[in-house]
């Protein structure tokens, strides 16, 4: 009975370490594919596309007399609900200007970002995709996310799209995203996520082992030569 009792508690010990091992490893991001690939997710809204400043650009002219918040002074990923911090009317009043007609297509490209992506595509063993999330009113945004792309990086280019609104179900080596918090279904993707900074960002300390991308400018190609090794 005694060695029952201890059997039954060592197998209970060894499931549970067991499990804890299989989570541990289930949420090490994949570094590479097969042959060495690596697979590059590449956000648009914010990596590519100047959202905040087309965002204020445009909020501005749309409503004059309303408060608005500069570039330097913006703090958390979601511009409507600082906005309606401020004012309650202001958050759907945010909200209108990116549901607008021609808003996503006439972003302005950050700068480097169409050069670095481009190169990027043509380094051996490296496959890009653009990987955005559509806003939930589809009436623009979906054709103007794919009218931009051709429009900056070519027809080529509308092959590697990819829209989701969740972004751990899509397979990939590394995730260049300006949002600091990626959640979604699958609670272990297989990227690894790098923050792209940007104004609502930068104040954020990162916890290691998270890496930040600070503009096109920075060394983007250590980070993924880190990824090979």
């Amino acid at each position: 009975m005694i060695f029952g009792s201890r059997f039954a508690t060592l197998r209970s010990s060894g499931i549970k370490l067991f499990g804890a091992m299989a989570r541990s490893f289930s949420a090490m991001p994949q570094c590479v594919g097969e042959g060495g690939r690596l697979r590059v997710l590449v956000d648009m809204d914010g990596v590519l596309a100047d959202f905040e400043g087309g965002f204020l650009q445009k909020y501005k002219s749309t409503y004059p007399g309303e408060p608005f918040i500069e570039l330097a002074d913006r703090r958390g990923f979601w511009v409507s609900t600082q906005y309606g911090d401020i004012q309650p009317d202001l958050c759907e009043k945010t909200i209108s200007i990116w549901e607008s007609k021609n808003f996503f297509i006439e972003l302005d490209p950050l700068p480097g970002a169409v050069e670095a992506v481009k190169e990027m595509a043509n380094m051996k063993n490296t496959d890009v995709f653009i990987c955005t999330s559509p806003i939930k009113k589809y009436d623009h945004c979906p054709y103007e996310k794919y009218a931009w792309v051709e429009k900056h990086l070519g027809k080529e280019f509308l092959e590697k799209m990819v829209l989701a609104r969740d972004k751990t179900l899509i397979s990939g080596s590394l995730l260049i995203d300006d949002k600091p918090d990626i959640s979604g279904v699958e609670p272990y993707p297989t990227w690894e996520h790098i923050l792209f900074s940007a104004c609502h960002n930068m104040h954020l300390q990162l916890r290691a082992p998270q890496r930040r991308l600070h503009s096109w400018a920075d060394d983007w190609k250590l980070i993924l030569d880190s990824k090979r090794q």
